[in-house]
């Protein structure tokens, strides 16, 4: 009787373990993501356009991002713990992604506010009070800034700088919103292919042949240090090291010419002005890239 029991109670914990982990995998061993980011997937391909937002149709039609976010909210630390690293990055840009356009929507048509506002644009993200800082979304089952996501996440956690090249806060200097969600599965693939496209702007990277000078994204002075690998790399050496781990980056990912100049020259490092302006459709520039 009491063998009968103890294997009765071994089959319960085996199914109960197994029914937490086989939903996760099909038959042929391929590893479904343990986070459906489809709702999000799919008003991204309907309300971004080239790396801007239509904001007003998607505020007017808003209820699948908010059903999304909530979503980010359940998540379980059964569910976060069974994901593989590369899925545990791709949803935590999702969700400062998401939750930014979140806080778009609830100030858009955004309006200058404050004193502190008239350093930025009257449309700018910067005019929402504690947009990064004081705003807080359940995601995880906790609340959390946008902030905390980013610096205490996935820069503090995860140390891989391509991030830098897909956390978008909603401004015209930002990287451009991709139309599509992250995914574990395809995440290098889309951070190598967001670091291009962010440095084929020329408003994140051009050169001066003749003063021989680098204009680069001030991404890269605020965090310069994200770049450094290990002790950092020894060339250019006429760089300082923030400079070295920067400009290794810039190569990997710039369009040739570009690559040619900062292999072949030297040269100084400039950081061009960010600009704060909504990354709103309306706003968008003639002779925009």
């Amino acid at each position: 009787m009491i063998d009968r029991l103890k294997c009765q109670l071994t089959c319960s914990v085996f199914l109960l373990i197994f029914g937490w982990i086989g939903p996760l995998y099909s038959a042929s061993d391929t590893v479904i993501p343990a986070f459906d980011h489809s709702l999000y997937d799919q008003l991204l391909s309907q309300y971004v356009q080239k790396g801007w937002v239509d904001y007003e149709n998607l505020k007017n039609h808003r209820e699948p991002l908010d059903q999304y976010v909530a979503l980010l909210g359940d998540l379980s630390e059964v569910t976060y713990s069974l994901m593989t690293n590369r899925e545990k990055i791709a949803f935590w840009i999702n969700a400062y992604n998401a939750i930014t356009l979140q806080i778009v929507l609830d100030h858009y048509p955004i309006t200058s506010s404050t004193l502190s506002g008239l350093a930025a644009p009257k449309n700018s993200i910067r005019q929402i009070p504690g947009a990064w800082n004081k705003i807080t979304r359940h995601v995880k089952g906790e609340a959390m800034t946008l902030d905390h996501i980013e610096h205490e996440i996935l820069r503090r956690e995860f140390h891989i700088p391509q991030v830098h090249m897909a956390l978008v806060c909603a401004s015209q200097s930002c990287p451009p919103l991709r139309r599509e969600a992250y995914i574990g599965e395809q995440l290098i693939k889309q951070l190598d292919d967001q670091s291009k496209v962010f440095l084929s702007l020329s408003s994140n990277l051009r050169m001066d042949d003749e003063k021989h000078q680098v204009y680069l994204s001030a991404i890269f002075n605020w965090f310069g240090k994200d770049f450094l690998p290990g002790d950092g790399p020894k060339e250019p050496a006429f760089l300082n090291q923030k400079e070295r781990a920067v400009i290794n980056f810039v190569i990997e990912y710039a369009p040739d010419e570009i690559r040619q100049f900062l292999i072949e020259n030297q040269y100084q490092i400039k950081y061009l002005d960010y600009d704060w302006t909504l990354n709103d459709v309306k706003e968008k520039p003639n002779n925009a890239d």
